[in-house]
């Protein structure tokens, strides 16, 4: 997973569409998350004639649930979400306060829970993150289509 101190990200000149949302740190931020983001791709589909699979409207929630969520478990304070449509694919930009930054952990069927960086990173097809002034971003790249399965 790249990692970084800022920088890196890449530039909004493609971005067709694009939405931020200030999320509270209490219980309802991880649903309220979820809505957006349904609402986003929604409407990305709609008022920009974006094809967005069903697929990825699930996985795009599951994304912004587990970072969401890890945001609010381990940072203290407000959480900012980023949402945009660019090049085939929505991407996913969550910033917390906490500077730390998540590290993958070796796969272990025997452990409940603290899954969620590894599911993350198995279906994005891009995963980064950056420390900030404050805090940090994680960005995740998911497309937009069902891509071809292989091998079947």
């Amino acid at each position: 997973m790249p990692t970084g101190d800022g920088g890196g990200e890449r530039t909004g000149d493609d971005t067709l569409f694009r939405a931020s949302h200030a999320l509270e740190g209490d219980d309802r931020c991880i649903a309220e998350a979820r809505h957006l983001a349904a609402a986003f791709l929604d409407q990305a589909r709609t008022s920009y004639d974006v094809i967005v699979s069903a697929r990825a409207v699930d996985l795009t929630q599951l994304v912004v649930s587990e970072l969401v969520t890890n945001a609010r478990k381990y940072a203290p304070g407000p959480v900012l979400m980023d949402l945009r449509i660019a090049g085939g694919m929505v991407e996913v930009v969550v910033w917390d306060t906490e500077p730390a930054l998540p590290v993958p952990r070796d796969a272990d069927p025997g452990r409940i829970g603290q899954h969620g960086l590894e599911i993350v990173m198995r279906i994005t097809r891009h995963l980064s993150v950056h420390k900030e002034a404050v805090g940090k971003r994680v960005t995740a790249r998911l497309p937009l289509d069902d891509p071809p399965r292989t091998g079947q």
